[in-house]
């Protein structure tokens, strides 16, 4: 069973060890191991769950992923959607994803991003309402592909 709840500043160790194992295989794709969720801060993790929305799954006893959202105007930036690598493909992610559409409702749409190579993400967000506004290329091997929920 997982468990959705608000991080509390004790997680911020733990999400950043989850957030940089699940984005090893992301910077092996790229080809960039400096990518900002592998070179992040712990500082930089609590900053963020004291100042915004982040959740965590918590799945039997432990932190199985996060996600954090803040609001800009009417709009929801998503970011760091993670889960560790043991747990992917169990519907912790969208769980967190549902957890934050409920966390976050007087949100009129949801917008994130994740590359143009990362088809398991695409996929995980096209299943949850996501449809594509655009993409930019932001390096030879990185073009990032922009999402929106629309409510």
């Amino acid at each position: 069973m997982t468990e959705i709840e608000r991080a509390a500043p004790a997680d911020a160790g733990e999400i950043l060890t989850v957030q940089r194992a699940a984005y090893v295989s992301e910077a092996q794709l790229y080809g960039d191991p400096f990518i900002p969720p592998l070179v992040e801060s712990a500082e930089q993790v609590d900053r963020a769950i004291r100042t915004g929305v982040v959740l965590v799954a918590r799945r039997d006893g432990r932190i199985a992923g996060a996600v954090r959202g803040r609001l800009s105007g009417t709009t929801c930036l998503v970011g760091r959607l993670v889960v560790a690598p043991d747990l992917q493909g169990r519907g912790v992610g969208g769980a967190l994803l549902g957890g934050l559409h409920e966390e976050m409702d007087t949100a009129l749409a949801f917008d994130l991003f994740t590359g143009h190579l990362s088809e398991g993400n695409l996929r995980l967000y096209r299943r949850h309402g996501y449809r594509e506004t655009h993409r930019e290329r932001m390096s030879d091997h990185l073009t990032l592909v922009h999402l929106r929920r629309q409510l």
